[in-house]
């Protein structure tokens, strides 16, 4: 899992956090996100979700299995504010594509 150490450790810098901090977030120690950065563990599927939750990538992303680093979370939002965000997304996708 070469590429969740090189992902990770550079999602983490990219957001101005340390190490302490991302472990602080997730419930696990500084050792474990050391670990994980320097591919000497693999994080439990439990950790992965959290991870990808906090920068907002999915686990495929983490996992290096689609490239696209963005994902949103609706999970908040009721069915009237998720159908609105994918109407203004149609309207973004079909701008782009003229």
């Amino acid at each position: 899992m070469v590429k969740f150490a090189e992902k990770l450790k550079e999602l983490r810098k990219n957001a101005g956090m340390t190490q302490q901090q991302l472990a602080d977030r997730i419930w696990v120690t500084k050792a474990s996100i050391s670990y994980y950065e320097l591919s000497e563990r693999d994080p439990s599927p439990e950790i992965l979700i959290k991870i990808a939750k906090v920068f907002h990538v999915t686990t495929d992303y983490l996992l290096g299995i689609e490239d696209k680093q963005l994902y949103l979370d609706v999970s908040d939002l009721d069915e009237d504010e998720i159908q609105l965000l994918q109407h203004t997304i149609d309207i973004l996708k079909k701008n782009r594509s003229r």
